[in-house]
């Protein structure tokens, strides 16, 4: 779904992991990631999420041809950087379709479907059981 804007075309694409919900919006400038109103450097200060988030694009050869929105919340900052990667990824294939088999190849367009379990009743957690004491 491309939105037209006074400043050219916006792509816009929606990420998710675990809990976490990042909306993206791309539009074709230099290369600038914004999340949550900071740069990406500032909102993720551990070097192997950053190269998750920015994994779609270097793949795809696209690094410096968009700059790119991202409003995310929920989740930690794991799932986080996965909902981006998602999301970015969305927002590359409605920005040219000859990028979904690199994409899809390299498993970036499926949606990590694992969820944390819930706590089962008579249970400490999900599978934790309480102690046993013989006597």
């Amino acid at each position: 779904m491309a939105v037209k804007k006074k400043t050219g075309i916006s792509y816009v694409g929606t990420g998710r992991r675990k809990k976490s919900v990042a909306r993206v919006f791309m539009t074709p400038g230099t290369g600038v990631i914004t999340v949550n109103g900071r740069t990406l450097e500032d909102y993720l200060p551990q070097a192997t999420l950053r190269m998750v988030v920015n994994s779609p694009l270097v793949l795809t050869e696209t690094k410096d041809q968009f700059d790119i929105k991202i409003n995310v919340n929920g989740g930690g900052f794991t799932g986080q950087a996965g909902a981006m990667r998602h999301g970015i990824a969305r927002a590359l294939i409605e920005a040219s379709a000859d990028y979904r088999p690199v994409l899809k190849k390299a498993g970036f367009l499926t949606r990590d479907a694992r969820m944390k379990e819930r706590e089962k009743y008579g249970l400490k957690g999900a599978r934790r059981a309480p102690q046993y004491s013989k006597r």
